[in-house]
């Protein structure tokens, strides 16, 4: 005998039931509204960033530019670390030090830093990493250069799955996500490497970035690392990388790493390109 209940039955209990919930209307950008169109709830943060976040064009554009040039990330890189006032030729031994001492003027003239006594200087906004400075960069340069609609620092609601969203960008109809790394090569770790991977299942974007804003090359560790999670999520099926070009390696013709040399920004726009190409149907 049946458990369920007559039609009526359910029709009066339906009928009783509490309403659904109230769903928010869907965020501005498409970028964030292909989240939510794969049941998300996406919401972004204030980044933290040293400079403020609703920067003018014109400030924003002269920060860009700087931050267009590897040796400049460097050192602001490193003169996030100290706690209060720092010494030019303490921040990086990367750059030469008259490259020190005019990057670091180069902070005043952009209003992020200010000079103290005997040649040393002193964030006005200190924050925790250059992460978040680098994300404002890629995004920025993704929507000016490549008429992506971008987000960053995204939020979401997943159970099991942790992290930020780095950077979402749409066009085309396709969403395009990024995880942009600040760190050195040596500091990537695996359990890092399985939490990418969790967002990216989780997402199923039509293409995949992971970019790292480094020289080095990515054949000594990242693309490793990466390629050995592949297979270990393919039931060890090997997953041979494909060098493309230079620093630039497909994992699929979905997934691609790439560094900063010679550029950060071209190197994703050459890889955009390569996913997108993947993703064109067959002559």
């Amino acid at each position: 005998m049946s458990t369920r209940g007559t039609a009526r039955e359910l029709e009066i209990a339906a009928g009783s039931a509490r309403p659904p919930r109230h769903r928010a209307p869907a965020p501005k950008g498409e970028a964030l509204s292909m989240l939510v169109r794969r049941g998300l709830e996406p919401r972004t943060t204030p980044l933290d960033l040293p400079f403020p976040s609703g920067l003018e064009e014109a400030a924003a554009g002269r920060l860009a530019e700087r931050l267009r040039h590897y040796a400049f990330r460097l050192f602001l890189r490193g003169a996030l670390k100290p706690a209060g006032d720092f010494a030019p030729d303490d921040v990086t031994d990367y750059v030469s030090a008259p490259q020190r001492r005019a990057m670091a003027e180069a902070l005043v003239d952009l209003d992020l830093a200010v000079r103290t006594s005997r040649g040393r200087y002193r964030l006005l906004r200190r924050v925790s990493s250059f992460g978040p400075t680098l994300e404002w960069y890629v995004a920025r340069e993704l929507e000016r250069q490549y008429g992506f609609d971008v987000a960053v620092g995204v939020k979401f609601h997943a159970r099991g799955v942790g992290g930020d969203l780095d950077v979402v960008a749409a066009a085309e109809g396709r969403l395009v996500y990024l995880e942009v790394k600040s760190s050195p090569p040596k500091h990537l770790s695996e359990g890092e490497i399985a939490s990418f991977f969790d967002r990216v299942r989780l997402l199923h974007p039509d293409l995949t970035l992971f970019a790292v804003d480094t020289a080095l090359r990515l054949s000594d560790k990242v693309v490793p690392m990466l390629a050995a999670e592949l297979s270990r999520r393919r039931d060890g099926e090997l997953c041979p990388p494909r060098h493309v070009e230079r620093e630039l390696w497909a994992l699929t013709p979905h997934l691609y790493a790439v560094n900063s040399k010679p550029d950060l920004i071209t190197n994703i726009g050459r890889a955009v390109a390569q996913g997108l190409f993947a993703l064109a149907p067959p002559l």
